[in-house]
C-alpha cells in the first residue's frame, strides 16, 4: 500500500464546483478547480463558449500549448472522407495576414482554384480531367508567386516555438507547439488569426503530399489491420466506414469548397479547447486568451447522428494480406468514454496485459508460447474497444495464437487470477501519475483528453481512485457479460503479395515559386515585438551533480529528487555490442531467466508488486540498465534486481524456445521495410562488415548455452563503470545500499577496445539498390565526411538548423513544399557515435518509385547550390540561441548531458560553446562551410525499392554504378 503524502489528498478527492475569481486587466474570470488536484487545473469558458484548461509547472520557461477541436475523421462527409485530416495539413498554410504578399490579388486566384477543383471532381472524361488539372497547375503557379510558403512556421520559429505539429484521429484534431514563456501573447496572436480565417493557398502541392501519405499507408501493414478491425467492429458507424485518410478516390477528388464550408461549421470556439501547461502566470494567461481567441465567433457544430451498432452475435472474421509477417488482432466492441463500463475495460485490460504479471505476460509471454501477445482498451466517444494481439512462432498458426488468447478470457471470466494484482495496478498507475505531474506534455496531455472525451476534470482526476474501488466480482462479471466467444471481430494478417493495392497515381504539377526572402507585415511585427529577456541556464557539473565513491572506486552520480517519491538508478556501462555481439541477447533473454529460487514470472510479479521496473538497452559501446520506480521500494528492487543477475540461470527448454523465437523474429524482419532499408543503409556506409552483419549466426544461436547468456551480463559487473541516482534519499543512503547491495568485485577491470566499423570513402559516386516490393522507395545519399571536431559542432549545428533541420529549413520546403516529392524528407551533417569517429553528410526521402531519379537531382541540386536566405539564416539562428535560453535540463538529464559532454571532450555544459558563437556566424561562413564540406562532394546512393519500377540504365547515367544487393548479403542469417 502506498503512504506517501503525494496521495494522502488525491486518494481523497472531492469535486468542487468552486467559481473562484481571477482579477486582470479590470475583467473577472470565473475558473473550475478540483479540490486535491495534483495538476492544480484551472478551467475557463469564456464567453464564446470556449474552453480553457490551465495547469502550471515552473520547471522551465516554457509552455506546451495544445489547440483541441472536437472534429475528426468521423465527421467527414461521406463523399469526400479525409477531409478533416486534409483540413489540418491546409491550416499550416496561413491567413490573409500572412503566408501571402497581396491577398487581395491572391484570393481571386485562390477562387478560381476551387471553381475549378469542382469542376475538376464531377468530371469522369480522363482527357477532360486532365485538361482542367493543368488549368489548376497554371493558376497554382502564378499564385504561388504571391504567397509566401511556410510562413506559419517561421512564426513559430521567430517565437521560438518547438515541436510545431497536429493529429486528426476519429474523434478530434489538435494542434500542438511548445513556446517559450515570454512568447505568450505572440503566439496567442498568431493562433487567433490562424483559427479566425485560415487560407487554403498552396492547395494542389499540398494534396501531392497527402497522396504520399496515403501511398505510404497503403503498404503499412498494421494500418491496413487496424482499418479492418474498425470495419468489422463498426459497420454503421463512421469508425468502421471510414478511415482518417479517406478513400482514395475522393483524395483523387477534392473539394476545396468542402473544406471551407468543414472549417465553418465546426471551427468554432464552442467546440474548442486552448490547453497550456508550463510556466506562466494563469491571471495574466486567460487575459490574454480572452483577447485574442475570445473574438472567434461561437457556432452551432452538429452532434454526429448514427445507427446504433447491432450486438455481434456471430465473430466477424476479416484477412488482411501482405508483404511483412503474419500477426492477428481480435477485439470486444464497448461504449463510448462516457459509459460506466470504461474504468471495468480499462481494470480488465490491465489484468491481461500490463507487461509484467498481466495473465497474458505471464502465461503466454513468459512461456513463449508464441512470438508476443498482448491486451490494449482504447476508449473513444462514441464507442470503446477491448484488443488482443499476437504473433505466430515458427510452424504456428495464426488461430493456435487465438485460442491461447482466449484461454486467458476464460481465466479472467473466472476470477483466475491473484488478488494482489489488482491493487499492484493501481499502486503502478499512481506511480505514472506521479510520472505525469512531472511533464508539462503529459499534464497538457491529459486535459486535452479530458476534454475531447467529454469528460469532467474531476472525473479525469480521480480516475484512479474510481478504478481502485472496482472488486474482483465486478471483474468477472463484466467479463462474462462482455466477452463472449462470438462476440468479437478478429482480423487475420497473411503474409503474401497483396491484390487490393492500388497506389494513387499523382498528376504531373510545376513547381511552384518560392518567396524565400518576402515576410509579410505580421511576420515584420512579430519579429520586431518586445518580450522579456531569458536568461539561460547553463549547468554546472562541479555543483549540480554530487559525487561519491565505492570502496572499489566505483563511482557514484547523484541528484537528490525533491518533486516526489519516486527514484531512477541508472548502472552505465562503455562495453556494448560492439565489445560483445552475445550481450544484446543476454540482455532479452534475462526476462525468462529466475534464480533458482525464484522462477522468471516470480520475479516479474514481485516487480510489479513493488511499483518498480528495469530495463536494459544495449547500444554499440555502452550497455545502460535503469531502475526505477517508488522511492519506498527502491532497496528491495535492487536486492531483487541484483540478485537475478548473479544467480541467473533457466531451463533448456526455454533457451531453445528462445532461440527458435529469434530465428522467427529475424525471418519477420527480413519482410520489413524498415528493417531492409536499416540494413541496405549499413551495407553502402561500412561495406559488407558492418551493425547488421555482426550479429550470431543462426548456426552460432543453436550453440548458445545458458551460461554463455548468464555470464555475458554478469561480466559486465566486473568492469570500470558508474551508478547515477536520481532519488529522494541522501548520497550517505545510497552510497550505504550500493556497498550492500551491489555484487561488483573489490577491483574493477578496465574496458578493452570495441570492435568498430570504418564508413566506406565516398570517393566516388556509386548506387547500391535492394529491391522491396512496395509503392514506396526509400532513398539515402551519403559523403564521408571529416574526423570529429568539438570545435566545428556549432557551425554544423546551424548548418543543420538552416539547410535540413525542420519545417522551416530549406529541404522541407523545396522536397515537400515546392516540388510535393514527399511526405518527409530530410538532410543533415551528422555527427559520430564516438569521439573517434568521422562526420557524415546524409540526406533521406521516402517517394514514389517514379520519383527517384528526380528525387536525387533534387537533393543534389540543393547540395551544389545551396539557396540562400538571409532572412532565414537569422530565423536559424535566432531559434538555436532562443532553444538554450528556455531549455532547463533537469533530474537524471544533468547526469546524463555530463556524461555525454565528457565522452566528446567537453568539461563543461557545451551549449556555451554554442551560445557563444552561434551569434557570431555569418552567412557567408556557412556557405564557405557547404562549398567546403558538401558541394560537389561524391555521394553513395541508397534505393531500396521496386526493381519492376526502376530504370537502372538511367540511374547509372547519372549517378554512378548500380550494384544490387541481395537479401543474403544484406542479413547474415
Amino acid at each position: 500500500m502506498l503512504t506517501n503524502k503525494f496521495f494522502k489528498t488525491s486518494l481523497s478527492l472531492l469535486f468542487l464546483f468552486v467559481l473562484q475569481i481571477s482579477l486582470f486587466a479590470q475583467k473577472s474570470y470565473q475558473y473550475e478547480t478540483i479540490s486535491g488536484d495534483p495538476f492544480a487545473a484551472r478551467i475557463y469558458t469564456l464567453d464564446n463558449g470556449l474552453k480553457v484548461y490551465f495547469s502550471v509547472q515552473n520547471e522551465e520557461p516554457r509552455i506546451q500549448t495544445f489547440v483541441a477541436v472536437r472534429v475528426g475523421s468521423k465527421n467527414d462527409p461521406a463523399e469526400t472522407t479525409g477531409l478533416a485530416h486534409y483540413f489540418e495539413h491546409m491550416m499550416f498554410k496561413g491567413t490573409p495576414n500572412y503566408g501571402t504578399t497581396d491577398w487581395e490579388k491572391e484570393k481571386g486566384l485562390i477562387q478560381k482554384i476551387e471553381d475549378l477543383f469542382e469542376v475538376y471532381r464531377k468530371e469522369s472524361d480522363l482527357a477532360k480531367r486532365n485538361a482542367i488539372y493543368k488549368q489548376i497547375d497554371s493558376i497554382s503557379y502564378v499564385a504561388s508567386t504571391l504567397a509566401i510558403p511556410n510562413e506559419y512556421d517561421k512564426l513559430m520559429t521567430a517565437i521560438g516555438s518547438q515541436g510545431t505539429n497536429a493529429a486528426t484521429s476519429n474523434d478530434y484534431t489538435i494542434y500542438i507547439e511548445n513556446i517559450p514563456s515570454n512568447q505568450l501573447h505572440n503566439w496567442a496572436k498568431i493562433q487567433a488569426d490562424r483559427f479566425s480565417h485560415p487560407v487554403l493557398r498552396l492547395f494542389h502541392t499540398e494534396l501531392e503530399t497527402v497522396y504520399e501519405e496515403k501511398n505510404m499507408s497503403l503498404t503499412n501493414d498494421g494500418r491496413r489491420v487496424s482499418e479492418a478491425l474498425m470495419q468489422g467492429l463498426y459497420p454503421n458507424h463512421p469508425y468502421g466506414t471510414q478511415t482518417t485518410l479517406g478513400k482514395a478516390e475522393h483524395l483523387k477528388n477534392p473539394s476545396m469548397k468542402n473544406i471551407r464550408e468543414f472549417f465553418d461549421l465546426y471551427y468554432v470556439p464552442n467546440n474548442m479547447a486552448v490547453i497550456m501547461a508550463g510556466d506562466f502566470d494563469p491571471d495574466e494567461a486567460i487575459a490574454i486568451i480572452d483577447k485574442t481567441f475570445g473574438t472567434l465567433k461561437p457556432g452551432n457544430p452538429p452532434k454526429l447522428n448514427f445507427k446504433p451498432e447491432e450486438p455481434i452475435k456471430e465473430s466477424v472474421v476479416k484477412e488482411v494480406v501482405g508483404l511483412e509477417a503474419e500477426s492477428m488482432q481480435m477485439a470486444w466492441r464497448f461504449e463510448g468514454s462516457q459509459s460506466d463500463q470504461i474504468p471495468l475495460l480499462e481494470m480488465s485490460a490491465m489484468i491481461l496485459f500490463n507487461g509484467k504479471a498481466g495473465l497474458i505476460d505471464q502465461n503466454i509471454n513468459k512461456q513463449m508460447t508464441t512470438l508476443g501477445c498482448s491486451a490494449y482498451s482504447r476508449t473513444m466517444t462514441d464507442y470503446s474497444l477491448l484488443t488482443l494481439s499476437g504473433r505466430n512462432k515458427e510452424g504456428q498458426s495464426l488461430d493456435e495464437v487465438k485460442n491461447l488468447l482466449l484461454n486467458e478470457i476464460e481465466k479472467l471470466k473466472k476470477g483466475d487470477f491473484p488478488d494482489w494484482l489488482m491493487e499492484a495496478s493501481i499502486n503502478n498507475l499512481k506511480l505514472q501519475e506521479m510520472r505525469r505531474t512531472e511533464s508539462a506534455r503529459a499534464r497538457a496531455w491529459l486535459m486535452a483528453s479530458s476534454y475531447l472525451n467529454n469528460t469532467p476534470w474531476e472525473k479525469s482526476v480521480n480516475y484512479v481512485n474510481t478504478l481502485g474501488k472496482i472488486k474482483k466480482k465486478d471483474i468477472i462479471k463484466f467479463a462474462n457479460e462482455h466477452l463472449g466467444t462470438n462476440n468479437y471481430v478478429i482480423v487475420y494478417k497473411r503474409q503474401g503479395q497483396p491484390d487490393d493495392i492500388a497506389k494513387i497515381e499523382k498528376p504531373p504539377i510545376t513547381p511552384i515559386h518560392i518567396n524565400r526572402d518576402i515576410e509579410s507585415e505580421m511576420l515584420k511585427e512579430i519579429k520586431v515585438s518586445e518580450v522579456p529577456q531569458l536568461e539561460p541556464v547553463f549547468l554546472s557539473y562541479d555543483s549540480d551533480i554530487k559525487r561519491n565513491k565505492l570502496t572499489n572506486g566505483l563511482e557514484l552520480l547523484y541528484i537528490e529528487n525533491v518533486e516526489n517519491p519516486t527514484f531512477s538508478m541508472s548502472y552505465i556501462f562503455p562495453y556494448g555490442s560492439n565489445h560483445d555481439r552475445l550481450l544484446p541477447l543476454a540482455a532479452s533473454f534475462l526476462d525468462f531467466m529466475g534464480t533458482g529460487k525464484m522462477s522468471a514470472e516470480e520475479i516479474s510479479n514481485e516487480f510489479y508488486k513493488l511499483a518498480c521496473n528495469f530495463s536494459i538497452r544495449v547500444t554499440d559501446e555502452e550497455t545502460r540498465i535503469i531502475l526505477s520506480g517508488l522511492s519506498e521500494n527502491l532497496t528491495e528492487a535492487v536486492g531483487l534486481f541484483e540478485n537475478l543477475v548473479a544467480n541467473a540461470t533457466a531451463k533448456i527448454s526455454d533457451l531453445e524456445l528462445y532461440v527458435k523465437n529469434v530465428k522467427k523474429s529475424r525471418l519477420d524482419s527480413k519482410a520489413n521495410q524498415r528493417a531492409n532499408f536499416q540494413a541496405l543503409v549499413n551495407y553502402a556506409t561500412y561495406g559488407e562488415k558492418n551493425p547488421t552483419t555482426f550479429t550470431l549466426t543462426n548456426d552460432e544461436l543453436d550453440k548458445l548455452t545458458i551460461a554463455d547468456l548468464a555470464s555475458s551480463l554478469q561480466k559486465i559487473w566486473q568492469l570500470e563503470h558508474s551508478i547515477a541516482f536520481y532519488a529522494p534519499q541522501s548520497l550517505d543512503e545510497l552510497t550505504k545500499l550500493t556497498e550492500i547491495h551491489h555484487k561488483a568485485p573489490k577491483r574493477l577491470l578496465p574496458v578493452d577496445k570495441a570492435s568498430r566499423f570504418e564508413p566506406l570513402d565516398t570517393d566516388k559516386e556509386i548506387i547500391y539498390f535492394a529491391h522491396y516490393d512496395a509503392n514506396q522507395s526509400y532513398l539515402q545519399t551519403i559523403t564521408k565526411g571529416i574526423p570529429y571536431s568539438k570545435e566545428l559542432l556549432p557551425e554544423i549545428n546551424l548548418y543543420n538548423a538552416y539547410f535540413g533541420g525542420g519545417m522551416n529549413a530549406i529541404v522541407f520546403q523545396e522536397m515537400r513544399e515546392k516540388r510535393g516529392l514527399a511526405y518527409s524528407s530530410s538532410a543533415a551533417y551528422r555527427s559520430p557515435s564516438t569521439p573517434e569517429g568521422v562526420f557524415m553528410n546524409v540526406s533521406f526521402i521516402a517517394t514514389q518509385n517514379d520519383k527517384v531519379i528526380e528525387a536525387f537531382e533534387a537533393f543534389n541540386d540543393l547540395f551544389n547550390n545551396i539557396p540562400l536566405s538571409k532572412n532565414a539564416f537569422q530565423l536559424a539562428k535566432e531559434q538555436i540561441i532562443t532553444d538554450i535560453q528556455t531549455e532547463r535540463i533537469t533530474k537524471s538529464g544533468i547526469i546524463y548531458t555530463y556524461l555525454n559532454d565528457k565522452k566528446f571532450g567537453f568539461d563543461t555544459d557545451r551549449r556555451k560553446l554554442f551560445y557563444s558563437q552561434t551569434p557570431k556566424m555569418s552567412l557567408e561562413e556557412m556557405k564557405a562551410f557547404n562549398e567546403k564540406y558538401i558541394k560537389e562532394k561524391p555521394k553513395t546512393y541508397v534505393i531500396l525499392g521496386n526493381r519492376d519500377q526502376m530504370n537502372f540504365d538511367e540511374l547509372e547515367k547519372r549517378f554512378g554504378k548500380v550494384i544490387k544487393l541481395t537479401e543474403s548479403d544484406l542479413f547474415n542469417y
